[in-house]
């Protein structure tokens, strides 16, 4: 039989780097570059993770829970994971929490406040080390109280007083769009943020095809027609590209459609959707990295993270993008 290879413990990292155990344990275990240069400087972080690497050491949670009497537990608060977004973004939480040893707990409020209180407590209850929330509300009266509980938490989607936040920069997505719309000449814009609307042709609805349908026909049965439409969210352009069929509309040549997050979908459509790509799975890792940072100690900004707009034939005609030099999924902005 061949010789078994010792399995690698903190100890012999350290022997082999010239540094504590401890050391070793807090740098593999940093949620961030940042946080693991509290502990020790560059070229010592490559040395460890480089002898850590080449012996095939992974940290155990349950033994560091056991030593630290930490839960290793992350509680996450959406309004609903059937939303795509919030699904993605969930992802990278999950995702970026495991990589880091620690495992999470997801729950749906609806966007109810008192479904918002009871599965806080829930989660609290099950000794979470940390919170993200995804349904945090504008004015942030119960994140308020949380705090003043003691609780670390984060922000992902959505952002409230000066709290810890993860969110995409929306206000550059709008003008992104906007200045794609007014460049490809289009001016009388329905549900646009980026150039000055009237408020006729600002509608609310749901963040579904059914919603936007919805909006679509209350915006369709007005006069003159808008030139184009941006819905905040690709599902309501759907349902707005429902509305426009049903009315014999063209897209783009009657009514330029613009949607936002560019989902899987967007670009498989009969018309590919223009839209905004927003960085859903970046913003739940860096959300759970910037929690993990605020549990070791850290300083922490809210962070906007920049989205790109992806170009396709619902406001440029497969002709203008042949000729343009373009593909049917570019540029992007």
């Amino acid at each position: 039989m061949g010789r078994r290879t010792p399995h690698a413990t903190l100890q012999m990292i350290a022997d082999e780097t010239g540094v504590t155990p401890s050391t070793v344990s807090r740098v593999l275990n940093s949620a961030s570059e940042a946080s693991a240069r509290r502990w020790a400087s560059a070229e010592t972080i490559v040395r460890i993770r480089a002898a850590a690497a080449s012996h095939g050491y992974t940290p155990n949670p349950q033994a560091v829970g056991l030593r630290t009497q930490r839960s290793r537990l992350i509680g996450v608060i959406v309004p609903r994971l059937q939303d795509y977004v919030l699904a993605t973004i969930y992802e990278g939480i999950d995702e970026a929490a495991t990589e880091k040893g620690f495992a999470t707990f997801v729950t749906n409020s609806l966007d109810d406040p008192q479904k918002r209180a009871r599965a806080t407590e829930t989660l609290l209850s099950r000794r979470v080390e940390g919170m993200i929330f995804g349904d945090a509300q504008f004015d942030g009266e119960f994140l308020q109280g949380v705090a003043e509980r003691g609780m670390k938490f984060v922000l992902v989607s959505r952002r409230a007083r000066d709290f810890p936040s993860v969110t995409c920069d929306d206000h550059l997505g709008g003008r992104l769009v906007g200045e794609h719309l007014v460049s490809i000449g289009r001016r009388d814009v329905a549900i646009l943020a980026g150039v000055d609307v009237p408020p006729h042709r600002v509608v609310h609805g749901h963040f579904d095809a059914q919603g936007g349908r919805e909006a679509a026909e209350r915006i369709l049965d007005s006069r003159p027609l808008p030139d184009a439409i941006f819905a905040a969210n690709d599902f309501a352009a759907i349902g707005v590209m429902g509305a426009l069929r049903d009315r014999k509309l063209s897209i783009p040549d009657d009514v330029a459609l613009v949607g936002y997050n560019d989902t899987a979908l967007t670009a498989e459509l009969p018309t590919p959707l223009t839209t905004v790509r927003s960085p859903m799975h970046e913003i739940g890792r860096r959300g759970l990295e910037m929690l993990l940072d605020l549990l070791q100690g850290a300083e922490v900004e809210p962070l906007r993270l920049p989205p790109t707009l992806v170009v396709r034939e619902s406001t440029v005609s497969a002709e203008a993008s042949r000729s343009a030099g373009t593909d049917g999924s570019g540029p992007s902005m």
